[in-house]
């Protein structure tokens, strides 16, 4: 009987010391605590977001409803900080584990913080966009990535001195450390600054359509810190530095103020003169009464007799339609080749095609010239 009691008290012992000093039904609470606000997380972050929600719906801008979708995942991480803070108190920590729940718990809240404005950053990133007359859409960009490195970076800095660990020095070590990469990182760099240079200079922009002499030719899809993603028409996404694009010549095709259409129609040398000037005539009044063709000056248009080919008569169209989309310059090329056919043939014409003619001065009689073998010597 007295071994029992015995083991009994060792039991008690066991239980009440736990872990750390900690009685070990507290930490089973504790664990309780923390699992119910994780069991209850869900409903914790829809009673935490349905008065900004609704705040949200009765107001005429579309901000807050991004700001509050943005605000979402931080909220969500609420309940957990709530379940860690609650816990600490019931188990009653001392000594070391009460700092370090402690400041476990400021360093959660801290990254909540910092989170939170982390993705807020984007939907308030319009608020940038009045800077475009001064800065191009590609800069902003470049801005709004610089703020969330800043703010990563001071979150980080934050939660490290809480912990008790100073930033200054570690930003020191990291400048050294930075000079010995910055030797071994120059492609790096010239990249980022070439980036910068093409931002600047405004020489495309994203969306826009450029040719690069044999590296690429696409849409921008994006310009980032060391490289430019051009989308090629296949759908291929080609990475291309930035030193590249800064150093080589670009066509930027987004930029056309028009797009040309240059011809050359060969019709047939039997054409007279009369049905040269009959062609030339209604296909240069076809383009100018046609309102898909400039035709007020700020551009050259010109059809004339060109010159004598060698099968043809070639005919010079050189004019510019209004409009810079690939598609509708097509369709427009189309409907002004049907009216060139129409107005050759109504002239009575035809076109012209690769030839050549033979003339024979004299032809041999119709009977064969006798063989005669030379004699024998």
């Amino acid at each position: 009987m007295q071994d029992i009691e015995t083991l009994w008290q060792l039991v008690k012992d066991v239980w009440e010391t736990g872990v750390g000093g900690v009685d070990v039904g507290a930490i089973i609470v504790g664990l309780g605590i923390f699992a119910a606000f994780l069991i209850f997380r869900q409903w914790i972050t829809a009673a935490l977001l349905a008065p900004l929600r609704l705040r949200a719906r009765k107001s005429e801008t579309k901000i807050d409803d991004a700001v509050v979708e943005a605000l979402e995942p931080p909220v969500r991480f609420i309940p957990i900080i709530l379940g860690v803070f609650f816990a600490a108190q019931y188990v009653g920590l001392e000594g070391g584990a009460a700092d370090f729940a402690n400041n476990l718990v400021r360093s959660l809240i801290a990254f909540v913080i910092f989170w939170a404005l982390y993705r807020t950053i984007e939907p308030f990133s319009f608020l940038l966009g009045k800077l475009e007359r001064v800065f191009t859409p590609a800069l902003i960009d470049w801005l709004v990535k610089a703020i969330k490195v800043i703010v990563a970076l001071i979150g980080a800095a934050t939660i490290l001195e809480l912990w008790g660990i100073k930033v200054g020095p570690i930003l020191a070590g990291l400048g050294l450390f930075g000079v010995a990469v910055a030797l071994g990182a120059q492609d790096l760099f010239k990249n980022l600054i070439a980036g910068l240079l093409i931002i600047a200079e405004k020489r495309f922009n994203k969306g826009d359509w450029i040719l690069v002499d044999g590296v690429v030719e696409g849409t921008v899809e994006t310009i980032g810190f060391r490289s430019t993603v051009v989308r090629r028409f296949d759908k291929a996404p080609v990475y291309v530095p930035n030193a590249k694009l800064a150093d080589d010549a670009v066509t930027n095709f987004s930029a056309m103020t028009h797009r040309r259409i240059y011809w050359k129609i060969g019709v047939e040398y039997r054409t007279t003169v009369d049905q040269l000037r009959e062609i030339r005539d209604k296909i240069e009044a076809y383009v100018r009464e046609t309102p898909d063709f400039a035709t007020d000056g700020s551009v050259p248009l010109f059809v004339r007799i060109d010159r004598f080919n060698d099968s043809s008569i070639d005919i010079m169209l050189y004019c510019f339609t209004r409009t810079t989309n690939w598609g509708e310059w097509l369709e427009v090329k189309e409907k002004l080749a049907y009216a060139v056919k129409d107005i050759v043939e109504g002239a009575g014409s035809a076109f012209a095609f690769p030839s050549q003619s033979v003339y024979v001065e004299t032809l041999p009689g119709e009977t064969a010239e006798t063989f005669v073998p030379p004699k024998d010597q």
